[in-house]
């Protein structure tokens, strides 16, 4: 039902975004003398402010086309190199090949958002390290013949990623994907798997909800399961390859992220509105681009989503010790050679501060000098892997991290070999 209410909703509005696109178009053609004066300008903005508030958006493109290597620009190829169900395993191929640079791969989270969301966070490390992402697919695109998705299968496609990788591979999860990778990791560790990650760095992830406490973890502890189960679960309409199929739909999640801000994003559109007015092209573009990827979202296979609520939300079965993952009990302790960062932000209002390097005690096998924490001042959630900050403190930590483990390893194999 809530599919059929909010389709029957964007078809009642596209009319009005139609004349709104419209009457932009005529406000900007090049015989408009008058495009440039203060009643021109407000016009327009009114109607620009009213075409994005009642569009549709799709899934934004990567725009990462080149980057710049030791001077020379060199065109990059996203290439699939490992296809599921739900979804890609995504290649950010260099045009020409780049010897001795370490792999990295980026989980992107499962979470309403589509991975270009993390396009920033990889950006920085395309001229240093092979990189790699993994690019879910929105649910309702999956046909029901291809089955349903849980959080055991989340975990099982991150090994099967890393076997692909092979060994000596850096893993950077994003928020939601640090739990399952650390049940991963130490699946990995307890069967001496030869592709075992070098490193993990958890970003800002929920390990232990119960430290620091914020809106979100109030708002998922706050019902039980069956309340998520009977509220904001919708079946796939027909018009859609995965008709049938149960999902978390993305404008629920997205409603309820906008709710938790909303005078935030309020005066964000109030102030975009005063940008155009002004001709503050640098800032309205700004906002344009972080809200063309903020409002699309996709949907979320429903058995990963209620999973997900109950194993690290309600029960917080990792932090207490008691997560099984294929009727096999998950024990953090098994994990001993990867290497772990975990990244926290200040003023981070999801996932709050001490929940992510609650890992760092929970991986108690894992020697001082391979564990480290960051916390990063002033930012808060979405600062943790975008944004200026990003670029100049926690992308520099997280490439030293690597290094120093490279470095760590290269010790360790040549003293064996002595």
């Amino acid at each position: 039902m809530l599919y059929q209410m909010n389709a029957a909703y964007m078809d009642s509005i596209k009319p009005l975004n139609s004349w709104s696109r419209f009457v932009r178009d005529l406000n900007g053609v090049p015989w408009n003398v008058f495009k440039a004066s203060w009643p021109c300008r407000t016009l327009d903005a009114s109607f620009e402010l009213i075409e994005r508030l009642t569009d549709c958006y799709e899934e934004p493109e990567w725009g990462l086309n080149t980057a710049e290597i030791n001077g020379e620009t060199l065109a990059i190829q996203q290439n699939v190199i490992a296809n599921k169900p739900y979804c890609n395993l995504l290649h950010f191929r260099r045009s020409k090949a780049q010897p001795n640079q370490s792999k990295v791969l980026f989980i992107a989270p499962l979470s309403g958002h589509f991975a270009t969301l993390i396009r920033g966070t990889i950006k920085e490390f395309l001229p240093h390290n092979d990189v790699y992402v993994t690019d879910w697919i929105n649910a309702r695109d999956v046909p029901m013949e291809q089955g349903v998705f849980h959080f055991d299968d989340f975990v099982d496609y991150l090994i099967e990623f890393l076997e692909l990788l092979g060994p000596d591979t850096h893993v950077v999860a994003v928020c939601q994907p640090c739990v399952p990778l650390l049940v991963a990791t130490s699946v990995m560790s307890k069967q001496d798997n030869p592709a075992l990650p070098a490193s993990i760095t958890l970003m800002g992830g929920p390990v232990d909800t119960s430290i620091s406490p914020t809106e979100v973890n109030d708002y998922a502890s706050g019902k039980d399961y069956e309340w998520f189960q009977s509220n904001v679960i919708s079946k796939v309409p027909d018009n859609y390859k995965g008709a049938g199929q149960l999902v978390y739909p993305g404008f629920v999640q997205l409603s309820g992220f906008m709710s938790m801000n909303i005078d935030s994003h309020v005066q964000k559109h109030f102030r975009f509105f005063s940008d155009l007015v002004r001709g503050d092209g640098d800032n309205a573009e700004a906002h344009r681009k972080f809200y063309n990827e903020y409002l699309a979202v996709m949907d979320l296979p429903a058995h990963f989503y209620l999973d997900t609520i109950k194993r690290v939300f309600l029960d917080r079965n990792l932090a207490k010790g008691n997560l099984h993952y294929r009727d096999q009990l998950i024990d953090l302790g098994d994990i001993k050679k990867t290497a772990i960062l975990t990244v926290e932000g200040e003023l981070d209002d999801i996932t709050g501060k001490g929940q992510t390097s609650a890992a760092l005690t929970l991986c108690k096998n894992v020697k001082a000098s391979r564990k480290e924490h960051y916390e990063q001042k002033g930012v808060g959630h979405y600062g943790i892997f975008n944004g200026r900050r990003y670029r100049e403190f926690i992308a520099p930590k997280i490439k030293a991290f690597q290094i120093k483990t490279d470095k760590q390893a290269k010790r360790m194999k040549a003293s064996k070999n002595k």
